[in-house]
C-alpha cells in the first residue's frame, strides 16, 4: 500500500460524529499509543496515532479491550485503510475478496487468507459497533456476512479437491458448488443474520445422494469433507482463528455422522423432530454448498417447521426448555420479577443482583426475547405466513402489525434486546471469548460499564435492571404456568355430586355425569393417556364445568364435549389451546349447545378449532384466509398438490364464520360476502393450477382461454353455509384455432396420441376443473357444483363456446334462464375474455321497452314456475326458509322477474337487495314494496343460514331450545311463539307483494 510520507491524513467522515468510551485502564491506553506509534515505524506508515481525532479512538481499544488493541497493532496497515477508507468499504473490500478466492488455492494459503480476513474485518466491524457508526442490524449483517464467505470459500475449495483427487465428480468444476449436493445450513443466529461479536456458528451439514449415484464412497467423502472445515474453520495458527463451528444441531447427533444425507434427514424430522428442532428451524438458510439444493430441502420439510393447524402445546415445550435453563443458571439470584422498584433505584443494590448474570440465558436475557418471538411463530406461522421472519426484532414488527404483542410490549421488548445484544458484544470484545456473563466483581462491572458508555456503574444497573424486568413480566405473560386449582370430579370423591349440583347439573343427571367424568379420570381416552394431557385437564376442569353447567341441557354439552374430546389425537395440544385462550371454552361449548352439526364437525375435524380462534371476524381474519390459499396456489403444481391445503382453509372459514354468526359478532351480509370471496379466490387460484397442468399435458389453443361464471348465491355474494357453486363455463378461441399445440406442434389427448380439436380440449379442462372443486378429501369436497343453469342445462356440454352462448339467448333461452342470468358475474378467467363474456351477458339482458304482451308472458312464466316448484318440492316445514310462500325464493322471484321487465341496465344487479333498491330507483318498484322486500331479504337469510349453521342442509321439523334462543337473539323475539308469528308475519306481506306484481294470468301459454 502507497501510504504520503507525512502524516497529513484525515479520517473518512463515517468516523466523524462518533461517541468512543473513555478508557478504563489509562495505563493500557497510554501503551497502546506508543505500541501503535512504533509498529508504524516499523513497517514504514505514517504514525496513526497522530492523525487528528484517531487518539480518543485508540484510548478506547486500549483502554477496554486488549483483544481489539492487538488486532490494531498486528496489521498496522489494515488499520490505516480502515481509518481512512471506513468500515463500509472496508468491510465490502474483505468479503469481495473472499467471495473472489480461487478454489484451487492451496489449502495452507486458504487458511491463511480466511484468518487475515476474518482478524480485519472484526477491528472493522468492532470499531463500527462501539462508536456508534453501525446500527446493530447492521454490526450483525456484517459478521454474519463474513462468516458467509468465509464457509463459501472453503466449501469451494473442498469441493474442488474432492473432484481433483478422484473422490468426487462434479458437474462444473470451474463453479464446484453447483448440483454438487453439498449443503452448509446455517442455523441460529447466522441462519437470521444476527451473528455475534464472538459467536460459535451453529451449521447443520448435508447432502443430496441422488446428485452422485453410483458413488459408494458418497457418504465417507462428504464426511471427511466436514472434518477437513471444521479444520479449515477452527484451527488456530499463527493468524488465529476463522470461526468456531456446532454441529450438534444436526438431527440426532450422537447417532449420525458429521454430514447428514437428505433422506435421513428428512425421515427424522418428519417422524421425531422435536418442538425445539422446528424452533431452530425457524431461522435455517443454506449459506454454503449447493444453495438450490438447500433451499430444496427446507421446502421438503416446511410442514414440520410451520404446522397449518395452530399449536399451543409448543409454548409448553419451549416453557419447559426455559424453565430448565433458569434452573441451571440462575441458581442463587432472587427472582427479578420480584424485585422492588426501590431496590431497582438503588444504584448498590441493582449492581449487587446483576454482578455475574447472564445476559443470554438469564432471567429478563436475550433468549427471552428470542423464545417469545419464535413461540408466537410456531403457533400462528403455518396459517400466517406473514409472521414468518427469522431476525428477532423483524419477528417482533411481525407480531405487533399483526396484534399479537401489543405495542408496549413490542418497545419493551425491543429496547431490551437491543440493549442486551450491546453488552453481550463488549463483554465478548475484551478478550474474544463467547461469554455472555456480567463481571462478578464491582470493581470488573464499573469497568463493563466505561466500556457501555455509562456516566456511572450503578446508572448503567438501574437501567439494565429496570428494562429486563419489564422484559421478564413479558415473557411470563406469554409462558408462566397458570396457578389454577387441579380438581377430580370421580364416583369415588363424596364431594362429587355436590360439586356438579353446584354447577347446574340436574340431580337426575348427575350420574350420568360422573360416568363421563370418570372416563376423563383414568386412562381410557387416548387423549388423556399422558401424565401432561391429564394435568392439564384437571386445571382446565373447574372452568369447562361452569361453562358447560350454565346451559339449558348441561349432560347433552357434556356429552358432545366428550365425543370431540375422544376424537381427538393429540390431548395435550388441544387442552393447552384451551388453556392459552380461555375464550375458546365458550366459544366450544356454545358451539356443542347451539348447533349439534357444528358439534359433529367439529368432533370429526379437529383443524376447525383454527377457525375458533381467528375470531376478530373482520376483513383482517378473511384476507389471512384468501392470502393462504393465494400463496398455495401460486407455489402449487398440480391440484393433487394444493387440494388438501385449500380443503383445510375452506373448512376453517367456513366454521369460523358459522361461529361468528352463532355469536352475533357478524351479520349476514359480511358472512356471505367473505364466504364468496373465499369460494372466488378458490375458483381462480384453482382454474389457473387446472390450466397449467392442462396445458403441460395437451398444450395451448392459440386465443384460447376459458372463464368461470358465477350464478345463483355465488353471483349474488350471497353465499349461506352449505350453498353449492351454480357455475357455467365459457371458452372461447379465433375462429381458425383448429388444435391444440405443444411447442409448435399439434397436440393430443396424451394416451392416444389422436390430435385434441380446440373444443374437446377445453371440454376436458372443464371437467378437470369441476373434478377438482368437487374431489372428496377428509372434510368433504371443497365445494359441491351445479352446473344445470348452463345453456341445454345438463343435457348439454360442461362447457360452451362464447358464440353459442350468445346464440343460445338470442334463441332458445327459456324465461327461468334469463331469471338465472341476471345474477351471473364472471369470477376467474383472463381479463379479455371476462371483457367479452361481461357484455356478452348484458347483451342477453338488455332489451327494448316491452309491449303488454310481453310483459304479461314473461310475468306468466315466472308465476308458472313458482307454482310448479310449490307443488313438485313443497315446503317441509315454517323452517324451511327458501320454499315457504312468502320465504326467500318469493323475494328473488319478484326482483329477477321485474329485472326481465325493464329496460333499464342501470336498474339490474346480481345482489338481490341492490337489485330491489335499483328496481326502485328506476320507478319499475314501488319504494315502500322495495323497502319491505328488502328488509325480508336480509331477515330471511338471516334465518336460512343460522338454521343451516344449527341443524346442517336438511331442512328440521323443529329447533331445539338453545338453538332456538340464537334465533329469537337475531331478530330480538322475546320467545320462541313471538319468533314464529314474526315470520309468519313477514311471509304474509312478502305474499302480497308477490300476489299484486306477479299475478296468475289465465290462458296465457308459458314458454
Amino acid at each position: 500500500m502507497d501510504m504520503p510520507a507525512t502524516p497529513d491524513l484525515t479520517l473518512h467522515p463515517s468516523w466523524r460524529g462518533c461517541t468512543w468510551p473513555h478508557p478504563a485502564d489509562d495505563r493500557a491506553a497510554t501503551i497502546m499509543h506508543e505500541n501503535l506509534t512504533q509498529a508504524c515505524a516499523r513497517a514504514g506508515l505514517p504514525d496513526i496515532a497522530s492523525i487528528a481525532g484517531v487518539r480518543v479512538m485508540t484510548d478506547a481499544l486500549g483502554g477496554n479491550s486488549p483483544y481489539l488493541s492487538d488486532l490494531a497493532l498486528r496489521d498496522t496497515e489494515a488499520f490505516l485503510r480502515l481509518l481512512l477508507d471506513g468500515p463500509d468499504a472496508h468491510v465490502r473490500e474483505i468479503l469481495r475478496g473472499l467471495e473472489a478466492l480461487p478454489p484451487e488455492t492451496p489449502r495452507i494459503e486458504v487458511m491463511a487468507a480466511l484468518r487475515i480476513a476474518k482478524r480485519q474485518a472484526a477491528l472493522a466491524i468492532a470499531l463500527a459497533d462501539i462508536g456508534g457508526a453501525w446500527t446493530l442490524e447492521q454490526v450483525t449483517l456484517a459478521l454474519s456476512g463474513l462468516a458467509e464467505n468465509a464457509l463459501g470459500a472453503a466449501v469451494r475449495h473442498l469441493l474442488l479437491h474432492a473432484c481433483q483427487t478422484g473422490r468426487l465428480r462434479l458437474r462444473d468444476p470451474e463453479n464446484p458448488c453447483r448440483g454438487s449436493g453439498f449443503v452448509v445450513l446455517a442455523m441460529g443466529k447466522l441462519g437470521a443474520r444476527e451473528l455475534n461479536y464472538s459467536s460459535d456458528i451453529d451449521l447443520i451439514i448435508l447432502y443430496d445422494p441422488d446428485r452422485h449415484p453410483g458413488n459408494g464412497e458418497l457418504r465417507h467423502t462428504f464426511v471427511r469433507m466436514t472434518s477437513d472445515l471444521v479444520t479449515l474453520m477452527e484451527a488456530r495458527d499463527a493468524n488465529g482463528y476463522v470461526f468456531r463451528m456446532d454441529l450438534r444441531l444436526r438431527p440426532d447427533p450422537a447417532a449420525t455422522p458429521a454430514a447428514v444425507s437428505f433422506p435421513a434427514a428428512i425421515q427424522y424430522y418428519e417422524s421425531m423432530g422435536r418442538t425445539w428442532e422446528r424452533a431452530a428451524m425457524t431461522k435455517a438458510r443454506p449459506v454454503a454448498g449447493d444453495i438450490v439444493a438447500g433451499r430444496r430441502f427446507l421446502k421438503h420439510i416446511h410442514p414440520f417447521i410451520w404446522r397449518r393447524h395452530l399449536d399451543f402445546a409448543v409454548i409448553d415445550d419451549l416453557h419447559d426448555m426455559k424453565a430448565r435453563i433458569d434452573r441451571h443458571r440462575n441458581a442463587g439470584h432472587a427472582d427479578l420479577e420480584s424485585l422492588p422498584a426501590a431496590s431497582i433505584r438503588d444504584p448498590e443494590t441493582a449492581t449487587g443482583w446483576l454482578l455475574g448474570q447472564n445476559v443470554k440465558l438469564g432471567q429478563g436475557g436475550i433468549r427471552e426475547v428470542e423464545f417469545i418471538v419464535q413461540a408466537l411463530q410456531l403457533v400462528w406461522g403455518g396459517r400466517r405466513p406473514e409472521l414468518r421472519d427469522p431476525t428477532t426484532l423483524g419477528g417482533l414488527r411481525r407480531l405487533r402489525r399483526a396484534g399479537l404483542l401489543e405495542r408496549a410490549q413490542c418497545a419493551i421488548l425491543v429496547r431490551n434486546y437491543r440493549m442486551l445484544r450491546q453488552a453481550e458484544h463488549r463483554l465478548q470484545m475484551r478478550m474474544d471469548h463467547q461469554t455472555h456473563t456480567l463481571p462478578d466483581t464491582r470493581d470488573g462491572f464499573a469497568r463493563f460499564a466505561t466500556f457501555m458508555l455509562a456516566a456511572t456503574p450503578g446508572e448503567l444497573a438501574s437501567s439494565m435492571l429496570s428494562v429486563m424486568q419489564h422484559s421478564r413480566r413479558n415473557f411470563d405473560l406469554q409462558f408462566a404456568e397458570n396457578d389454577r386449582q387441579d380438581i377430580t370430579i370421580a364416583p369415588e370423591d363424596v364431594d362429587a355430586a355436590d360439586r356438579l349440583r353446584d354447577y347446574g347439573f340436574a340431580p337426575h343427571d348427575i350420574g350420568d355425569a360422573l360416568q363421563i367424568l370418570n372416563r376423563w379420570d383414568g386412562n381410557r381416552l387416548r387423549a388423556l393417556r399422558s401424565d401432561r394431557a391429564r394435568k392439564l385437564l384437571r386445571r382446565l376442569l373447574p372452568a369447562i364445568m361452569t361453562e358447560i353447567g350454565g346451559r339449558q341441557q348441561p349432560l347433552t354439552v357434556l356429552r358432545r364435549f366428550d365425543a370431540l374430546l375422544e376424537r381427538q389425537w393429540a390431548g395435550v395440544q388441544f387442552l393447552s389451546l384451551l388453556e392459552r385462550n380461555t375464550a375458546l371454552i365458550h366459544r366450544i361449548v356454545t358451539v356443542l349447545d347451539c348447533a349439534p352439526f357444528l358439534a359433529d364437525h367439529l368432533a370429526e375435524t379437529p383443524s376447525a378449532l383454527d377457525g375458533l380462534l381467528d375470531m376478530d371476524g373482520g376483513p383482517g381474519a378473511l384476507g389471512t384466509a384468501t392470502a393462504l390459499v393465494r400463496r398455495h396456489v401460486t407455489s402449487a403444481q398440480s391440484a393433487e398438490q394444493v387440494l388438501p391445503v385449500m380443503r383445510g382453509l375452506v373448512c376453517g372459514e367456513e366454521f369460523r364464520l358459522s361461529v361468528a354468526r352463532l355469536e352475533h359478532r357478524m351479520g349476514e351480509d359480511s358472512t356471505a360476502r367473505a364466504r364468496t370471496a373465499m369460494a372466488e379466490t378458490v375458483m381462480r387460484g384453482l382454474l389457473r393450477v387446472v390450466t397449467g397442468e392442462h396445458r403441460r399435458r395437451h398444450g395451448t389453443v392459440p386465443g384460447g382461454a376459458m372463464a368461470v361464471v358465477a350464478l345463483g348465491k355465488a353471483g349474488s355474494h350471497e353465499m349461506m353455509p352449505g350453498s353449492d357453486l351454480d357455475l357455467m363455463l365459457v371458452f372461447d378461441h379465433p375462429p381458425d384455432a383448429g388444435e391444440s399445440v405443444v411447442n409448435g406442434t399439434v397436440g393430443t389427448d396424451g394416451m392416444r396420441g389422436r390430435p385434441l380439436a380446440a373444443g374437446t380440449y377445453f371440454v376436458r379442462l372443464a371437467h378437470a376443473f369441476v373434478a377438482a372443486l368437487t374431489a372428496p378429501g377428509r372434510e368433504g369436497p371443497l365445494y359441491e357444483v351445479d352446473m344445470r343453469l348452463r345453456p341445454s342445462g345438463s343435457k348439454g356440454p360442461v362447457a360452451v363456446s362464447l358464440s353459442a352462448f350468445r346464440r343460445y339467448h338470442e334463441e332458445s333461452a327459456w324465461t327461468w334462464e334469463r331469471m338465472a342470468l341476471t345474477r351471473a358475474r364472471v369470477v376467474a378467467g383472463p381479463p379479455r375474455l371476462a371483457a367479452r363474456l361481461r357484455h356478452a351477458i348484458a347483451t342477453a339482458l338488455d332489451h327494448a321497452p316491452l309491449t303488454d304482451e310481453e310483459s304479461r308472458r314473461i310475468l306468466h312464466d315466472v308465476r308458472h314456475m313458482r307454482e310448479r316448484l310449490a307443488r313438485e318440492h313443497p315446503a317441509a316445514s315454517p323452517w324451511d326458509i327458501k320454499r315457504r310462500r312468502g320465504g326467500l325464493m318469493d323475494v328473488e322471484f319478484i326482483a329477477q322477474g321485474l329485472q326481465l321487465l325493464t329496460p333499464d341496465a342501470q336498474a339490474r344487479n346480481p345482489s338481490t337487495r341492490l337489485a330491489l333498491l335499483r328496481l326502485a330507483q328506476a320507478g319499475t318498484l314501488d319504494m315502500a314494496d322495495a323497502r319491505l322486500l328488502r328488509r325480508a331479504d336480509l331477515f330471511w337469510r338471516s334465518m336460512q343460514g343460522l338454521v343451516r349453521i344449527i341443524c346442517g342442509s336438511v331442512v328440521p321439523d323443529a329447533i331445539p331450545q338453545a338453538s332456538l334462543e340464537i334465533l329469537m337473539g337475531e331478530v330480538r323475539a322475546r320467545n320462541a311463539t313471538a319468533l314464529l308469528d314474526r315470520m309468519d308475519d313477514m311471509a304474509a306481506r312478502v305474499t302480497a307483494i308477490f300476489d299484486r306484481l306477479i299475478p296468475p294470468i289465465a290462458d296465457t301459454p308459458a314458454r
